[in-house]
């Protein structure tokens, strides 16, 4: 199965670069695991997401996600780089 690597805003100035994934849960729970999310600073500058933590999965609702767009060719290849 191929990556599916997408840029997540979660907050105005908040950009992730990560994996994600769509969980089945109860409502309200927890459901899109992120996986080595990666916060972008610019294309050059990008740094695992949350720095105070080596967890390389985390979850989070779909409610605290304000959009989810596709990042650039350029992006997703740094991004692989970071996480091979």
């Amino acid at each position: 199965m191929d990556k599916v690597v997408k840029c997540v805003l979660i907050n105005v100035d908040v950009v992730l670069i990560t994996e994600i994934i769509e969980i089945d849960v109860e409502l309200g729970d927890p459901n899109c695991k992120l996986i080595k999310p990666y916060r972008f600073y610019g294309p050059e500058d990008m740094r695992p997401w949350p720095e105070v933590t080596n967890q390389t999965e985390l979850m989070i609702r779909s409610e605290d996600i304000l959009t989810i767009a596709d990042p650039t060719p350029q992006i997703i290849e740094k991004y692989l780089e970071l996480t091979a």
